[in-house]
């Protein structure tokens, strides 16, 4: 009996159930139904976009023993910078949609009497002008209602992100005596962009600058595309902090201001870049007695 009862009632419920929930193959009236986006893969890594800048540990002015500024380069066509150009995350392509999104301010790398170098953040550039920093200038040509040319005006061309192989750094190596480390602090960024003035290719130099510690709040939510392996969770917060490019210094703070370019050439700018990088790695070593 009591199985009975309890056959019933499951009936019952199967019956309300079928009544609440209308066959769609017989509708009448197409109906909306919510289906819920499927993970791309077996878990979602949430934890990049959740992510908090780790803060740099407060330096006194009076603990700084040392201070060296450089200037160094990242060519992204180096195999190891190949990451910072993958189309997945280019680094360009997260600079320029945070600086058109007003997330991230742009300066303007042009030297003036107070700035020779164009690299103090001193003056902001509006997000229209550094996009035009990329984009080649291209002739247009005017017509009237007749066919005929009356003129013509320059007009910038689209952006191609693949055309920015090489980013500038500067950088503060310090040796803090308080904590007995000796660091280096990236200070800012540039893109570079090729010069070119009558046909003639006069070279790269930075097209505009980005404040670092502002650019890690963006970096840091930023995920990197790496080679082998696709659960390393790394940032480009993180590579830059971990330090994982290759790069040549191309100047070093000097009471001339003078670039390695402008006192060496060929494969000794190589050298110089080279030499400069022995020194700092000397200076901490003669730090300590072994």
């Amino acid at each position: 009996m009591r199985s009975l009862c309890m056959i019933g009632m499951f009936s019952l419920l199967a019956a309300a159930a079928s009544a609440q929930s209308p066959n769609l193959n017989n509708s009448q009236t197409p109906q909306a139904v919510e289906v819920e986006r499927p993970v791309d893969g077996y878990f979602k890594q949430a934890n990049i976009e959740s992510a908090r800048v780790t803060p740099y540990a407060n330096v006194r002015d009076v603990d700084v023993m040392f201070s060296k500024r450089v200037w160094r380069e990242i060519d992204l066509r180096e195999k190891m910078n190949h990451i910072y150009a993958s189309p997945k995350s280019r680094l360009i392509d997260v600079i320029m949609e945070a600086v058109q999104a007003g997330e991230l301010t742009a300066y303007d790398a042009v030297s003036t009497k107070s700035d020779p170098n164009g690299d103090s953040f001193g003056t902001i550039l509006p997000p229209g002008q550094a996009m035009a920093k990329f984009a080649d200038s291209v002739v247009v040509p005017e017509f009237n209602d007749m066919g005929e040319e009356i003129g013509s005006h320059m007009e910038s061309g689209e952006f191609n992100p693949d055309s920015v192989t090489k980013f500038q750094i500067k950088e503060d190596w310090i040796f803090d005596k308080q904590r007995s480390v000796f660091e280096p602090r990236i200070i800012g960024i540039a893109p570079m962009v090729k010069i070119k003035a009558a046909g003639q290719d006069l070279g790269e130099q930075p097209a505009f600058w980005i404040y670092f510690p502002e650019a890690r709040h963006i970096f840091v939510t930023k995920a990197v595309s790496t080679r082998n392996n696709d659960a390393t969770g790394l940032s480009y917060d993180d590579i830059f902090m971990k330090r994982l490019f290759s790069s040549y210094i191309v100047k070093e703070s000097n009471p001339d201001d003078l670039r390695i370019k402008d006192y060496a050439s060929g494969i000794d700018r190589l050298y110089e870049s080279e030499r400069v990088k022995k020194e700092l790695m000397d200076y901490e070593h003669d730090l300590w007695s072994y």
